[in-house]
């Protein structure tokens, strides 16, 4: 049922990246790159998929995260265990079934992209004891909007047609599990939810001054004590 979902994915709007089924060929490590990350997102998924609690649904892939790691909110710094140390975030929090892979290439930045969104994602999660496999991460829109004059590391703002390109892919991850609560992380991802008339509940984006909020509803939330 994930593969299937995967490959639903290949079919994307122009001007977007689409990193399971394009290849970055200034940035990507080999021409296995998507293949890699195809692999990697069928791993996280499918080690959630019966057990999940929680849907954290955010408004699209960025270059730093998903572009590289083919994993919403999650950058490779965090898959090659290069935040442990500072954040106590594993690369096996995200999967444990193969060893994860760097798809960009290593002179590019040495120990792998690191996204903001992602460190203060996993890094509250660790930090206030919810285990990461409780979570599945996803977007609203799936792939990676980035800038035409500004290349593939780049991000921008999705497009209202590429929103609405994303809600058949958006209602098809949410019915690949059972009994989760939905959270929509940022206004954008809100709005795609209503439309499909999935019950939901809003947080803060962690990005942009947004962390302390974002972990004080996500301590509502989960029930957990602040530390």
């Amino acid at each position: 049922m994930i593969s299937s979902f995967i490959q639903t994915l290949k079919k994307s709007p122009e001007g977007l990246f689409n990193p399971w089924f394009h290849r970055d060929e200034e940035h990507d490590l080999n021409p296995d790159a998507p293949k890699v990350r195809r692999k990697q997102l069928e791993l996280y998924l499918t080690e959630r998929q019966r057990r999940a609690k929680y849907l954290f649904i955010a408004e699209a892939l960025g270059y730093q995260g998903g572009h590289f790691t083919g994993i919403a909110m999650t950058s490779e710094r965090i898959l090659l265990g290069h935040q442990t140390k500072k954040y106590g975030v594993m690369p096996g929090h995200v999967f444990r079934g193969e060893a994860p892979q760097r798809t960009s290439r290593p002179n590019l930045i040495e120990k792998g992209m690191s996204e903001p969104t992602a460190t203060i994602m996993w890094g509250a999660l660790i930090d206030l004891g919810i285990d990461p496999y409780d979570v599945v991460l996803w977007n609203a829109v799936p792939w990676h909007p980035y800038n035409q004059d500004k290349g593939l590391l780049s991000n921008r703002t999705p497009l209202r047609g590429e929103m609405e390109a994303g809600l058949n892919h958006l209602k098809a991850f949410i019915g690949l599990f059972e009994d989760v609560k939905v959270v929509a992380v940022g206004r954008k991802c809100e709005q795609s939810l209503t439309e499909l008339n999935i019950a939901h509940i809003g947080v803060r984006h962690p990005a942009n001054g947004g962390a302390p909020k974002f972990r004080e509803q996500l301590t509502e939330l989960a029930g957990t004590k602040n530390k």
